[in-house]
């Protein structure tokens, strides 16, 4: 399964940092989610995307985690040469990231 079929993801992005937060639909997937989305994996997924490091910030009583990327702009949203690289399109893309039995 991907990451969005239980959760949703809330963004922001200042300078060359970038927060995404993941929240689960159903607070009974937050434990899915401690399991299966950890800085390591999330690395993984994105890539070269995020130069920095990662880390993870857990909001139980929310059922959400915040990922606090440094790094992940190449200098900054209004010196960035890419286009819509940014927190919103970035949570997409780890929204499609895959959880539960895979090998990612």
């Amino acid at each position: 399964m991907k990451l969005k079929e239980i959760a949703h993801s809330r963004t922001g992005d200042k300078g060359d940092i970038i927060n995404i937060s993941v929240i689960a639909f159903d607070e009974k997937n937050y434990s899915i989610l401690q399991e299966q989305v950890t800085v390591t994996k999330v690395k993984k997924f994105l890539g070269e995307t995020v130069q920095g490091e990662i880390r993870r910030y857990e909001v139980p009583t929310l059922g959400a985690m915040n990922f606090v990327m440094q790094k992940a702009l190449r200098g900054g949203v209004t010196r960035s040469l890419r286009l819509d690289r940014h927190g919103k399109t970035l949570s997409s893309i780890l929204l499609e990231m895959p959880i539960g039995d895979t090998n990612n």
